[in-house]
């Protein structure tokens, strides 16, 4: 699984011109899943970006988690995250999963996610042509990939 995590003052997702989801501060996660992937990365990834110290604390400093600052999320997921552009100008989805795969795991993240923070999280419609409208803070953006942890 690789994550773009942007820590947002808002966000929404629409699909048709109607906001599917809508939230504050927080955190914009966009999803690529691949067909490696397993409940092992969702556990690991989920933890990770909640227990991510990216929010300001008193002093200014980043050492607040989501979870901290009683923060909101919205997870939409994305097969381009996983573009290869090593060949040409046309990137090659090829490690990106197909829906069969890639669906029951988008929803166990998002479930797990929920679990861990203790709230319900805000999604994209799998496979629909969304728009995000998000105000990056700081601006903060952080990429993770469970098949390099570093």
């Amino acid at each position: 699984m690789k994550v773009v995590i942007q820590r947002v003052s808002k966000a929404n997702v629409s699909i048709d011109n109607d906001v599917k989801s809508e939230i504050g501060q927080g955190q914009l996660i966009l999803l690529g899943i691949e067909d490696a992937d397993n409940d092992a990365d969702i556990e690991w990834l989920c933890n990770k970006i909640i227990n991510l110290r990216i929010f300001d604390d008193s002093e200014g400093v980043m050492n607040l988690s989501l979870k901290d600052v009683n923060g909101d999320a919205i997870i939409v997921s994305q097969f381009t995250l996983h573009a290869k552009t090593k060949k040409g100008n046309r990137p090659s989805y090829i490690k990106a999963a197909k829906p069969d795969i890639a669906v029951p795991l988008y929803e166990k993240f998002v479930k797990k996610f929920e679990e861990i923070l203790g709230k319900k999280v805000g999604t994209g419609e799998f496979g629909a042509e969304m728009e995000l409208t998000l105000t990056n803070s700081g601006p903060v953006t952080i990429i993770i990939d469970t098949k390099n942890k570093e």
